[in-house]
Formats: C-alpha cells, sequence, structure tokens
C-alpha cells in the first residue's frame, strides 16, 4: 500500500521573498497591497487540498473584505485633499484681516496678513516679517474699512 503525502498549502518562498522584499523598499512594511491580497488569494487557490477545497463563501466574504477596505482607502484619501483644499481657502481668504495668534513664548501678537503659503503640510500666514501656522491662528478680525454682512 502507498502511501500520499498531504498537498503543500504553504505559500511558495518566491513569492514570500519578492514580497518581503518589496515591503521593505516601502514605508510602511506591515501593509499589505490589494496586489499582494489578489496574490496571496491566488497562491492559496493553487495550493488547496483537492479533497477539501475552500468554501466559496469564505472566498466571496475576503473579496468583499477586500473591496471594502480600498473603497475605505479611496475615501480616506478624498477626505484629506478636501481637508487640505479647506485649509488652503481658509488661509487665502485671511489675506487683508487682522489675525491673532500666540508666539514661541506665549505672548499674544496682532497683526494683518499680507500673504500665504502652501509650501508646507499646514498654510502659514505672513504677518510682517513672521510666518504664522494657520492652525496657530486664534482669532481673525476684519480689516479697517471692510464691510461685512451678516445673515
Amino acid at each position: 500500500m502507498t502511501t500520499t503525502s498531504a498537498v503543500n498549502t504553504d505559500i511558495p518562498v518566491s513569492y514570500l521573498t519578492s514580497t518581503r522584499q518589496a515591503a521593505a523598499a516601502t514605508d510602511t512594511p506591515n501593509e499589505l497591497s490589494s496586489q499582494d491580497f489578489l496574490q496571496l488569494m491566488i497562491a492559496q487557490l493553487r495550493n488547496q487540498d483537492p479533497s477539501s477545497p475552500m468554501d466559496s463563501s469564505a472566498l466571496m466574504q475576503q473579496t468583499t473584505q477586500m473591496s471594502t477596505m480600498q473603497s475605505l482607502i479611496e475615501l480616506t484619501s478624498t477626505s484629506r485633499e478636501q481637508f487640505a483644499v479647506s485649509m488652503r481657502m481658509a488661509a487665502a481668504n485671511l489675506v487683508g484681516q487682522t489675525v491673532t495668534w500666540a508666539d514661541a513664548d506665549g505672548v499674544t501678537q496682532t497683526g494683518r496678513v499680507d500673504s500665504v503659503s502652501y509650501a508646507g503640510s499646514v498654510p502659514t500666514v505672513r504677518v510682517g516679517d513672521k510666518d504664522i501656522a494657520l492652525d496657530s491662528v486664534a482669532s481673525v478680525k476684519a480689516a479697517a474699512g471692510a464691510s461685512t454682512t451678516t445673515a
């Protein structure tokens, strides 16, 4: 009587090696991309035991989870972009306005915004010779002579 060994369900070493090398080259080595997920699923399907195939509902569940994850990543990216645009618009609207902020020593300063810079991750407003991060602005007062409307 001959014995047969079970089908090897391990992921091929060549795939693991290439995945580790790719992960080492990225800033986020612990995250799987959708391409990694699909390659792992294909390897799982190729190496499954024919006498005990993968449950189709489990496959659908994994596929649905991957789709949901991709949608959430896209939504997060869109939200970040929208927030960045909102910050830029808010900073641009401060030109000509009088702002108040606390300097590095904690002293409250006030001045008129001359310009805006978008060079950093947070826009900065220029008051005289000082650059103030938008998130450091404590209050805004309309410039003298500017008209305001109320609802």
